[in-house]
């Protein structure tokens, strides 16, 4: 039994010496010390031995299992060293390597604009004001002088969700919430987005945005609509940019005008894309009606007001010199990337 302990322990160790991976290890572990293993076989043999003999034999046993399971454990050391460094190796980085190019996301046309334009009226003393764009009827027609059956609904081509619900078609509903709710003096813009039925075309979108712009207070005149939107417009397109206002006709706005902006390619001479006016056409202003001011329960004998709203893609094409306003919508990286 002595002779069959020793050579437990030498085939243990040779079969250590060749075992290269921990679940090998494992198995040996099963083999040698388990509970149906090859010593514990040996064990059971130990009832059949004299007296005398037992105490040699068991101390020898103990001392075999003792050292097979030193020498398990050294070796699970060593395979978990090496199964590290292998690991290691196989994630190693060569920092020499040139590094792979992240691409950053960059903003839209439209939202690097209206965020300029945002810029240029806050730092004129106004503020940005928000509004619902599902909008009642009376917010977006009626509290604008534009009561039912008035003309200028019809060429709006709005989307009604109900009789009294529908998407906005311009901002200045806005200005109506604000009025009502604020007393002069008011300094606001509106942007934002509006619905109209319109069919898609290069200069055409049922989805667009609008920046609507109001100002009421004491001794607020017709040249104070003209200096600001001065100031915008130099501030958009330089220092030589020169602005004319054409009268026109708005319900919510008398006197009311349309503001064109001196055309970037000829300077106001005449070309093809003025169509020979030097001017391109690219907002509507005014001063804010009474009707409307008295609607909103402000005294129109002792406070006036202008207001003012521009399309956003207009301003954005005129600013790149972009032809077609589909390109901004479809999303197209070939184009986004420009800007």
């Amino acid at each position: 039994m002595k002779q069959q302990l020793e050579n437990i322990e030498a085939a243990a160790k040779q079969a250590l010496a060749d075992c290269s991976s921990i679940k090998g290890l494992d198995d040996l572990r099963v083999r040698f010390l388990g509970k149906k293993g090859e010593l514990t076989g040996i064990l059971k043999q130990m009832g059949g031995l004299s007296a005398e003999e037992r105490p040699v034999i068991g101390q020898l046993a103990n001392k075999v299992r003792s050292d097979i399971d030193a020498a398990i454990s050294e070796k699970l050391t060593a395979l978990k060293a090496k199964e590290q460094e292998m690991k290691i190796r196989s994630e190693s980085i060569d920092i020499t390597l040139p590094g792979k190019p992240q691409s950053v996301g960059k903003l839209h046309p439209l939202t690097i604009v209206a965020n300029e334009v945002k810029e240029i009226f806050l730092g004129m003393g106004f503020s940005v004001a928000d509004g619902p764009e599902v909008e009642y009827d009376y917010y977006n027609f009626e509290a604008l002088n534009l009561p039912p059956n008035h003309p200028a609904r019809d060429t709006q081509d709005t989307f009604y969700i109900t009789d009294n619900i529908l998407l906005r078609t311009q901002t200045s509903s806005v200005q109506v919430h604000v009025m009502e709710n604020q007393k002069p003096p008011i300094r606001i813009i509106s942007p934002g987005r509006v619905y109209r039925s319109d069919a898609v075309d290069a200069t055409h979108s049922p989805l667009f945005h609008q920046i609507e712009g109001l100002v009421v207070d004491k001794g607020v005149t017709m040249a104070d609509l003209k200096g600001t939107l001065e100031q915008l417009m130099k501030r958009l397109y330089g220092e030589d940019c020169k602005i004319r206002l054409r009268p026109h006709h708005f319900p919510f706005t008398e006197p009311s005008a349309e503001v064109d902006v001196m055309c970037f390619n000829c300077h106001g001479e005449g070309c093809r894309i003025c169509k020979g006016e030097g001017y391109i056409e690219l907002l509507g202003a005014g001063m804010v009606h009474p009707k409307v001011l008295e609607g909103c329960g402000i005294d129109s004998e002792i406070y006036s007001g202008f207001a003012f709203g521009l399309g956003l893609e207009r301003i954005v094409m005129r600013r790149y010199n972009i032809s077609d306003m589909r390109l901004m919508y479809e999303n197209n990286l070939r184009f986004l990337e420009q800007f």
